[in-house]
């Protein structure tokens, strides 16, 4: 071993001295570096070798790269990259092979090593890495689309990004994402021919262009395929100025073939919102919102006719959902409810939109989703009949579900009703022991807001008894606690003590958590090492290492 090592500093030798004899290293510095490097020698030639060697072995010749790179710039010294760079560059390209022939599994390393070949090595050695990768790792998509995107991006070659993509395709043939990545690609490499043919005018590159713009259609015609990815491929298709016609052809398609999916519809109504306005009426303020609003009329007309055609729950829910996005971008809900001729049009827009939604309800009353997006609308709206709403809902929603609405029910009680009717509220919640985990730390917050810090101890007490709990809901009180003009330590000790009830097996942040209080102003260091022992003795698994490591950190002041 000490032999295999010596000839390895021998050969730095040449380097170091042009690193001396230019001027960018001492003579101390390039003793400095011969006796780390040797160090680092001895451990990748140890009978056992650990991953962690070889990643600080590269990071210091990266760290010497980086420092070379500097010391260039602030003397104004570019020559001799050749016999200074170009060795320390092979040196840990080939530490980076050892590696990954050592620990072929680990992708990051992988990794690691085309980022360096990114930015320091030849394009041609971030090939080799991709191929030794991808050899080893065939079965993930994402290094697949990785390798053929450097290939498009970093070397020009769309034949060999092309060549990526197709043996991708051999070992995910119904991979999305795979597709997608593919035809924009040949996008890309159409919008370059295109490029190269009006700069040098030759109308050969008509023929090529053609038979590229027709070859992803070709390849996603293997695939199968649904409204959504259909309509991602028209999106990506849209990026480029050129494909209109491209466009046009997956559009029929998607009309053709894909109206039982309620994202068709979907699409399509949205698509009216791009649809073009007459230039003259563009021009003054009524003009636009007239514009805007015979837009709106467009896509309700494209999801009337999609509801009559499939009528189903998903569908309802992109109608209610359109309508409810749309009725948050009036800027005066006020203003909507008046009805003046000046907002005619908004009126007819807001009854159009509770209609729909209360239909939707009518269709699908056990649907959570389509009561969410209703009671939005309906809150969006104003209406007077929202808590009769909500409880209606409730009643029809099976409970283990109904999370969302009894959520959106208290943030509308915050904000519409008295303080009694909503901790109503909250204490109904709590019947259902499924929902009240996330709850609590909601009616914590309200009850500190509404009645400061005795309301929230109050709530606190009646509550954390009350499983399921939450780490959440404990270090929230923690943190009131501490807000307060003066804070007591016996109170954060109490809500350290109970959340320690809950969760002190496995959560090693509270514990430490707990001592850095006790270490605070407001507590007693004596007090930690039996906070410790009792953490060392209640965690489980993983936990104990995490703890033991961090405390070791937080005594030596790196925590």
């Amino acid at each position: 071993m000490a032999e295999i090592v010596q000839q390895r500093i021998e050969d730095r030798i040449p380097e170091l001295e042009q690193l001396e004899r230019v001027g960018l290293f001492t003579k101390k510095e390039v003793k400095s570096i011969i006796k780390r490097a040797t160090a680092l020698e001895y451990k990748l030639h140890r009978l056992i070798v650990n991953k962690e060697d070889f990643i600080a072995y590269v990071q210091y010749e990266i760290n010497i790269l980086e420092l070379i790179k500097k010391r260039r710039a602030h003397i104004h010294y570019q020559f001799k990259r050749e016999e200074i760079e170009y060795p320390i560059i092979h040196r840990i390209n080939s530490v980076f092979r050892r590696a990954t022939n050592k620990w072929k599994d680990d992708v990051q390393l992988w990794l690691s090593h085309v980022a360096f070949c990114k930015k320091w090595a030849t394009k041609g050695q971030i090939s080799k890495v991709f191929s030794a990768m991808l050899a080893i790792h065939p079965d993930k998509p994402a290094l697949w689309i990785m390798a053929a995107k450097s290939e498009l991006e970093d070397r020009s070659s769309s034949e060999s990004a092309r060549h990526l993509f197709l043996r991708a395709l051999r070992f995910h043939p119904n991979n999305k994402k795979v597709y997608q990545e593919y035809f924009r690609m040949e996008l890309l490499h159409c919008e370059k021919l295109r490029k190269q043919k009006k700069e040098l005018e030759k109308a050969e590159m008509d023929l090529e262009f053609q038979d590229q713009v027709s070859l992803p259609l070709c390849c996603c015609s293997f695939c199968p395929t649904e409204a959504e990815f259909v309509i991602s491929l028209l999106n990506i298709a849209a990026i480029f100025d050129f494909t209109k016609e491209l466009q046009d052809f997956i559009l029929q398609d998607l009309q053709a073939n894909y109206t039982e999916d309620s994202l068709t519809w979907d699409f399509m109504a949205k698509r009216e919102l791009e649809a073009p306005g007459a230039g003259e009426e563009l021009q003054t303020a009524k003009g636009r919102a007239s514009d805007i609003s015979r837009r709106e009329e467009g896509c309700c007309q494209v999801y009337e006719e999609g509801v009559k055609s499939l009528n189903t729950e998903p569908m309802w829910t992109c109608y209610v959902a359109f309508c409810w996005e749309r009725l948050k971008r009036k800027t005066n809900v006020q203003e909507i409810k008046n009805e003046t001729p000046k907002n005619c049009q908004q009126l007819q827009y807001a009854e159009g939109a509770a209609s729909v939604a209360m239909a939707a309800t009518q269709l699908y009353s056990q649907s959570v989703s389509v009561w969410s997006l209703s009671l939005q609308t309906m809150m969006q709206l104003g209406s007077g009949d929202v808590g009769k709403l909500f409880q209606d809902a409730l009643t029809r929603v099976n409970p283990k579900e109904s999370l969302p609405l009894w959520q959106l029910q208290v943030q509308w009680s915050v904000a519409n009703q008295t303080p009694e009717e909503t901790e109503a509220v909250f204490k109904v919640v709590h019947l259902y022991p499924v929902l009240n985990h996330s709850i609590k730390e909601s009616y914590l917050d309200w009850s500190y807001s509404t009645g400061g810090y005795k309301k929230a101890r109050k709530t606190f007490t009646s509550l954390q008894e009350n499983r399921p709990l939450s780490k959440a809901f404990f270090t929230r009180m923690i943190q009131i606690e501490k807000e307060q003009e003066t804070p007591k330590m016996n109170s954060l000790r109490e809500y350290y003590e109970r959340a320690l009830q809950e969760f002190g097996t496995s959560d090693d942040d509270l514990w430490l958590q707990y001592i850095q209080e006790e270490l605070g102003p407001l507590g007693q260091p004596e007090n930690c090492g039996k906070i410790h022992w009792r953490a060392m003795k209640f965690l489980e698994g993983e936990s104990v290492e995490r703890f033991t490591s961090r405390y070791t950190l937080l005594q030596t002041g790196h925590l």
